[in-house]
């Protein structure tokens, strides 16, 4: 009997954190790189020890895979849920996230998004749901701006894969172009998915447009063999998009297509000069924990974690119910700056970070609000 009750207290001691993102399919790479992130910041709370009313915990990460779909996205979201999470990090797109969204609020569990941008995703009225990264209309009007004023394009045009990503981001960059006015128009529109890998026939319609920018939404698993395909054509037009298309892998998946400065990119993060030096640290924490670098929004997974638990400390409890009113008013101050959220569960102040590729490696040109 004692044995039972020992095994018993020592599973009220554990706190259960949920992970989603596509750790198979095109885009595994970029989810297994959240994963990292999250699985770094529960070995971290670990390590140090975790206390919160008086009472020790053990954080263990539930990592699942949503294949980018968002089928599965719900199934697992139901899975968490039934497993009695305390809280959930993910998932990692937005068309996996906005539906998961729905099942989390119905059972009463915080979630944050470390990378789902699309606004729908925080204004569909559920208190659960925050992110910690700038949604799409903050990324696609930085873009709009970046073309227009900096890259002074006239001619633009427009590709997006149709998810939920794609089609936001795209939908931003075309109104906020139109806005901006200075000369600039949007001279074709084309369609693909996120699944495709020939794109002959929609590039040589822009082609006919004569673009001297063409701007793609959705991922970097299409954006390479995109470039490729551009070069073969002889689309001598510069190539922009969001944070899906904005890692080290586009230069690998492009091959030689990509002329230096010829691809811009902005990620929905990004950190002022006084927060560099706790990115770079955390950078080589990545790399001698994981052995690879840091893709994109590990360090985001990692604070999404961390903003969590200190939410769950202020507020004495693990308990959803409990913690979640702390977490709406939390001031975290994490490797990516301060994670706090607005009335929608929006991060507030999301800073971006326009990129660019030379040489094969991605070099930061700017960082804006």
């Amino acid at each position: 009997m004692a044995c039972l009750s020992s095994t018993a207290a020592q599973a009220q001691d554990v706190i259960r954190i949920g992970h989603v993102a596509a750790t198979s399919g095109a885009i595994a790479h970029l989810g297994k790189d959240n994963e990292n992130g999250a699985r770094m910041a529960v070995d971290e709370v670990n390590a140090r020890g975790l206390v919160i009313g008086g009472k020790h915990y053990r954080l263990i990460l539930q990592a699942e895979d949503d294949a980018g779909d968002p089928k599965q996205g719900t199934t697992v979201a139901q899975k968490l849920v039934d497993a009695k999470v305390n809280g959930v990090i993910g998932h990692e797109n937005s068309g996996t996230t906005i539906p998961a969204s729905k099942i989390y609020f119905d059972a009463g569990i915080p979630q944050i998004s470390p990378s789902a941008s699309n606004p729908t995703y925080t204004r569909q009225g559920y208190n659960t749901a925050f992110r910690n990264v700038a949604n799409d209309e903050q990324l696609g009007a930085a873009l709009a701006r970046y073309a227009v004023q900096a890259g002074k394009a006239k001619r633009i045009a427009v590709i997006d894969d149709r998810t939920a990503y794609g089609k936001g981001l795209s939908d931003e960059f075309i109104k906020n172009v139109k806005r901006a006015g200075n000369g600039a128009s949007i001279v074709a529109q084309q369609y693909t998915s996120d699944k495709a890998s020939d794109f002959g026939a929609i590039l040589t319609a822009i082609k006919a447009a004569r673009p001297d920018l063409i701007f793609f939404g959705g991922m970097d698993a299409v954006a390479g063999p995109m470039l490729r395909q551009m070069k073969q054509l002889g689309i001598p037009a510069s190539f922009m998009g969001g944070d899906g298309m904005c890692s080290d892998s586009v230069p690998r998946l492009a091959g030689d297509a990509i002329a230096d400065g010829q691809v811009i990119c902005a990620e929905a993060g990004g950190v002022q000069p006084q927060q560099q030096k706790g990115m770079d640290d955390f950078r080589l924490a990545y790399r001698r924990k994981f052995g690879i670098d840091v893709l994109t929004y590990a360090p985001y997974a990692y604070d999404a974690v961390l903003t969590m638990v200190d939410a769950m400390q202020q507020a004495g409890s693990p308990d959803p119910a409990v913690y979640l009113p702390k977490l709406a008013q939390i001031r975290h101050s994490g490797v990516t700056g301060m994670n706090a959220f607005d009335a929608r569960g929006d991060v507030k102040d999301g800073m971006l970070t326009i990129y660019t590729f030379r040489g094969g490696k991605r070099q930061r040109v700017t960082v804006i609000k």
